[in-house]
Formats: C-alpha cells, sequence, structure tokens
C-alpha cells in the first residue's frame, strides 16, 4: 500500500471543517449565507452528527461562522480592520476634535462608544511606574479605566495612567474630561505630545479580557504599551492598549535615517 493509499490520520472534524473552508474562501459557501445542518452535513460526508458539530466549532474558533440562537449558523461576515498608524496623534487629526479611536469609527461609519469603568488613584504596574518614572511603591498614579466599542461590539480596552500629582482636583479625573480629552488638559498643564514610543506585542487574552472583548477562543490580543513624551522629552501619560487581534491592524510610517 502507497503513502497515498493510506486512510487518512486526520480527525473526521477537521476533514469536514477543511472542506467547507475551502468552500468559503471560494465563495461557494458565501458571506451571510447559512450553513447546512448538523444532520445534513453527517449525511453529506457520511458522518456522525457530533462530528458535524465539532467541524462546525472548529469553523467557529477560527472566525469564519457564527452561531444564531435559534436560527442557525452562518458564514461570518468579513471583518473591515481598525487600523490604527503612526499618525493618529498628530496635530492634523486632534484639529478634527475627534479621538483616534472616534475618528476611525467615523472613517468606517461605525457609531463609536466609550465606557468609562473606573477613575482611580492607584499603585502603578512596575512597567508603568518605569515609563512614567513615578514610584512604583506608592499611589503615584491615577488609572482611567475605558472599554471601546463600534455598533455597541466590543473592539478594545484602555488603561491609561497619568501622574496623581498633576491630575488631582483637574477635570483628569472626571469621566468627561473637556475639549480635545485628556490629551487638551495635559497641554493646559504644560505637556505638548512631541513623540510617541509604542512598544507593541502578541499574546493570548486573560480570561477578563477575553470576556470583556467577546473573544472566539483562540484569538489574541495585540498589546500596545504607549509612552507620551512633551516638548521637553520628558513622559506624561502611559496607556496600555489591549486591541482584539482579529479586527485591528498597525500601521506605522517611519522615516528612514
Amino acid at each position: 500500500m502507497t503513502a497515498s493509499d493510506r486512510p487518512s490520520q486526520q480527525p473526521a472534524s477537521r476533514r469536514i471543517a477543511d472542506a467547507l473552508r475551502a468552500s468559503i474562501e471560494r465563495g461557494e459557501l458565501e458571506a451571510g449565507q447559512k450553513l447546512p445542518s448538523e444532520r445534513a452535513l453527517a449525511e453529506q460526508y457520511g458522518a456522525a452528527r457530533n462530528t458535524a458539530r465539532e467541524a462546525i466549532r472548529l469553523l467557529a474558533e477560527q472566525g469564519l461562522v457564527t452561531a444564531k440562537h435559534g436560527r442557525g449558523v452562518f458564514v461570518r461576515e468579513p471583518q473591515r480592520l481598525f487600523r490604527f498608524g503612526s499618525d493618529r496623534y498628530s496635530i492634523a487629526n486632534r484639529e478634527t476634535g475627534l479621538t483616534p479611536f472616534r475618528l476611525e469609527a467615523k472613517k468606517q461609519g461605525k457609531v463609536p462608544r466609550i465606557d468609562v469603568l473606573s477613575i482611580t488613584r492607584e499603585v502603578p504596574p512596575s512597567d508603568v511606574a518605569e515609563r512614567l518614572q513615578v514610584p512604583a511603591d506608592s499611589e503615584s498614579v491615577v488609572h482611567r479605566e475605558n472599554h471601546y466599542f463600534a455598533d455597541d461590539e466590543p473592539v478594545q480596552i484602555v488603561s491609561t495612567y497619568l501622574r496623581w500629582e498633576e491630575a488631582e482636583g483637574t477635570l483628569l479625573m472626571q469621566a468627561k474630561s473637556g475639549p480635545n480629552g485628556i490629551y487638551g488638559r495635559l497641554e493646559e498643564l504644560g505637556h505638548v505630545m512631541t513623540r510617541v514610543r509604542d512598544e507593541i506585542s502578541a499574546r493570548m487574552p486573560s480570561p477578563e479580557e477575553a470576556r470583556v472583548l467577546d473573544l472566539l477562543p483562540g484569538v489574541p490580543v495585540l498589546e500596545v504599551l504607549h509612552t507620551s513624551l512633551d516638548q521637553n522629552s520628558e513622559p506624561f501619560e502611559v496607556s496600555r492598549y489591549v486591541h482584539r487581534a482579529d479586527q485591528t491592524g498597525l500601521l506605522y510610517e517611519l522615516p528612514v535615517s
């Protein structure tokens, strides 16, 4: 018996999932189209119904299909990426009066929503303390925790840290911080953003992040640890962005010296 004559060692559920994925990629199963029922798939591929159910689960983990309660399983609509680039803090964009997220949502015709979960005085995480140049053993920062949505779908979690000595008693302690957001208030305190440093990594989400972002199993997140530097090269704000990797792209255009 040759290698090609041997039965495939691949599980039946994966073979069915691969066949359905190929049909989706070829356009035979179009976005929004309902998949055959588990019973129909089992009959079509000569498998048990549980095997067909497992194949659908694999497709869902890959983000290719979505189940709608009481209606069935449908091919998922392609998701347009939110692209956050190196120009998101530019003067031209800031002059629109929109935050980078609201500006990107507007470009896509989506309705943005930002939920301010908390504003608290805290002991900073060690990586934040190092970058913001504040003590790591005292309540030296204000932590603003925000969740971002587009058309009510969760997109990112943002944890922003500011120096307590600067934020105390100002609008930086309020959910609505006034025109141009927190950067407007920080400019009033003498910090004009002239440079940013972004440290980017990919990882699997924590259970809480997966819950908040409503992530499918196996979907990672992009973490951006952002530091704002002012006209004196002094760091004045650090934010940790946790993005859905299946809906977010990062675009950087940099000069080459």
